[in-house]
């Protein structure tokens, strides 16, 4: 059905993103890849001023080691990209990047913050130029 799908994954609910990452191989070609990817936020500067320099690049490293242990269960072509930034700019900005067909993301049940500034779901919903599903 879709040749390229983009799965966003935040570790910090990782049975969410393995259960979202099921749904993209059932939704996938037989040739199809489907992608990874985790995105951090930066660490602003006056609290990266107090912390090692290399907290960004250890950071990358362990996202990188914890998807591919979720890619490891998956039996279709796998890559796995690590992103910093806001994670709705950085979604839309791998699928446009890599001509990504279906985007696959993970939704949690809103809170108030989420009223006023809406989710990351609901952000690249508006903004993605291919299709979203969204699970809930």
């Amino acid at each position: 059905m879709y040749k390229k799908i983009l799965v966003p994954i935040d570790l910090g609910d990782v049975a969410h993103g393995e259960a979202i990452l099921r749904i993209a191989e059932n939704l996938a070609d037989d040739d199809a890849r489907i992608v990874l990817l985790n995105v951090f936020e930066e660490i602003p500067a006056y609290v990266a001023a107090e912390l090692p320099s290399d907290i960004g690049e250890n950071l990358e490293e362990q996202s990188r080691s914890q998807l591919m242990k979720i890619a490891a269960s998956c039996p279709k072509k796998t890559d796995i990209i690590v992103r910093r930034g806001s994670a709705a700019s950085a979604i839309v900005s791998a699928a446009e990047d890599l001509d990504i067909d279906l985007i696959i993301i993970a939704s949690h049940q809103p809170g108030l913050a989420d009223y006023f500034l809406g989710s990351t779901a609901s952000r690249v919903v508006r903004h993605a130029k291919c299709p979203v599903l969204v699970d809930r």
